[in-house]
């Protein structure tokens, strides 16, 4: 690797590696594995989620991305598990924003986060042609590369640090490289508030030929994380 090429890696200290479970995709995105069956799927971003690893060992075709895969995977998953610590000490402390209905407790989300990070790291080095490292808003697909593009835990969730004008060039290009369909969760910021932009957001796809759809998931964590935002590309 060149020094410019390090120089313009992200510092791992200022990514979060966690990732969610192929249960939990499948539970967020309202998903079943007969509407996958067949699709192009990509995951945007990723991060330390098993939803490829698990989807390419029963037959889906998915890809991940992420701005973290420019990382070895043993740093990563280094970097994962001190997350996790990180997460769970948090979670002790803000138990009461959470709904502990999905998982029965710290000790099984922290099974969950393990379980997810053990299946990526596996598989990331299993099938390195499959984590395909990016940097939003720009993503080095073709055009409707993919049917599906699944986008978890990041566009609204970081509304604070991304602002609308970013939430814009980024939609622009998950579009460019989906052919049916985009699916993003949730629907709330980091601190549970709906995402201040939604109905301009929501405008924006009209007017660009998508039809929108807010759908409610069987997933709910984070209080009042419970939906989902669907569009369908019409031309």
């Amino acid at each position: 690797m060149s020094r410019v090429e390090q120089n313009t890696k992200l510092d791992l200290e200022k990514i979060i590696f966690i990732g969610r479970t192929y249960e939990e995709y499948m539970d967020m995105f309202y998903l079943s594995e007969e509407f996958l069956k067949g699709k192009k799927i990509l995951d945007c971003p990723a991060g330390a989620c098993s939803f490829t690893a698990i989807g390419q060992k029963i037959g889906l075709d998915v890809t991940a991305c992420d701005i973290a895969y420019d990382h070895s995977v043993k740093a990563l998953k280094n970097k994962g598990l001190e997350d996790i610590d990180h997460a769970m000490e948090h979670m002790e402390k803000a138990k009461n924003n959470y709904i502990w209905d999905y998982f029965k407790g710290i000790d099984e989300l922290r099974r969950h986060r393990q379980s997810a990070l053990n299946d990526c790291a596996n598989d990331m080095i299993e099938h390195t042609q499959n984590y395909i490292p990016v940097t939003l808003p720009s993503l080095p697909f073709k055009d409707e590369e993919f049917d599906i593009l699944l986008s978890a835990h990041f566009l609204f969730m970081y509304a604070d640090r991304l602002n609308y004008s970013f939430h814009i060039e980024t939609l622009k290009e998950l579009l460019r490289v989906t052919k049916e369909e985009i699916r993003i969760f949730p629907l709330v910021d980091l601190n549970g508030n709906k995402y201040n932009h939604l109905a301009k957001f929501k405008d924006y796809l009209t007017e660009n030929g998508c039809t929108i759809e807010k759908v409610s998931v069987r997933y709910e964590f984070q209080s009042d994380a419970n939906s989902m935002l669907k569009i369908r590309k019409n031309y």
